[in-house]
């Protein structure tokens, strides 16, 4: 999907995670900051951990924003047996994903199989002269995890293969953005789940066209998790659940060191502002 030269601010989010209180937040948000649907851009993976699939799902559908297919949508588009998140066999993380994903693959409905199936797996655009691309995980790799301490060498392959100045992605839940020689990868955050800083908060990110290039910027999303909390835990999702309010993931199988060491801390995202050269 190419959503060709843009002018307006944009709003970049990931991850709903099955957390209808959260993602009716944000929609709430994007309206109250004069955000409309057509700028407002959602990296995937609308069902996980929380326990109302078909009920975000249809908000996402009826709020009508672009949309990257995430792994998870990929999943039961085909109807596979596991969420794809490419978790490794045995870990916490696969175990409970066994779990949420079994009761979301009961509640998404064929039609909505059909949406998610139609999904593109990128979306681009130009804003001030900068080519963008939104995806969900890797640039070729639809459940590859990137964080901020990944290998810089592999951000660069990756944006170099992309084509773009900017790669936007999703998918690990921890928002970042980092400059590589004079280009930038960016992660948005997600908002159905805590980025495992000790807070209840949800994330996001705007990217404001300036005169002569764009800022970038974080935002916390605050809601009240106790709804989803009390959903989730009776959905049978306890480690979840109670994640949604303590903000401490119930498994970092997938963080590398560094962001296993920043567990509990409460982050602070500065802002990024790109200029032409």
């Amino acid at each position: 999907m190419n959503l060709g030269k843009i002018k307006h601010r944009l709003l970049i989010f990931g991850g709903p995670y099955s957390n209808l209180a959260a993602t009716q937040a944000m929609r709430d948000r994007a309206e109250m900051i004069g955000i409309p649907a057509r700028y407002t851009i959602c990296t995937g993976d609308l069902v996980a951990y929380c326990a109302e699939p078909a009920q975000t799902v249809n908000l996402i559908r009826e709020w009508d924003i672009p949309v990257v297919m995430g792994n998870c949508e990929e999943s039961l588009a085909l109807k596979l047996d596991d969420c794809g998140c490419g978790f490794e066999p045995g870990t916490a993380c696969s175990t409970l994903s066994d779990t949420w994903y079994r009761y979301a693959s009961q509640r998404v409905k064929l039609d909505q199989r059909q949406w998610m199936a139609a999904l593109p797996k990128s979306i681009s655009f130009e804003l001030r002269g900068f080519r963008f691309k939104v995806i969900h995980a890797g640039v070729s790799n639809i459940n590859q995890f990137v964080f901020l301490s990944s290998a810089m060498e592999l951000k660069r392959a990756q944006i170099a293969e992309a084509g773009v100045d900017v790669v936007i992605g999703g998918h690990s839940g921890i928002p970042f953005g980092q400059v590589i020689d004079k280009k930038l990868w960016l992660n948005a955050g997600v908002v159905g789940l805590p980025a495992n800083d000790g807070s209840s908060d949800g994330w996001y990110m705007l990217i404001e066209p300036g005169r002569k290039g764009f800022q970038v910027s974080w935002h916390r999303l605050s809601y009240d998790a106790t709804l989803s909390q009390h959903s989730t835990k009776a959905a049978g999702m306890h480690e979840y659940a109670q994640a949604l309010t303590d903000g401490l993931w119930p498994s970092m199988d997938v963080l590398p060191p560094e962001e296993r060491r920043q567990r509990g801390q409460r982050l602070n995202l500065k802002p990024l502002s790109i200029q032409t050269s």
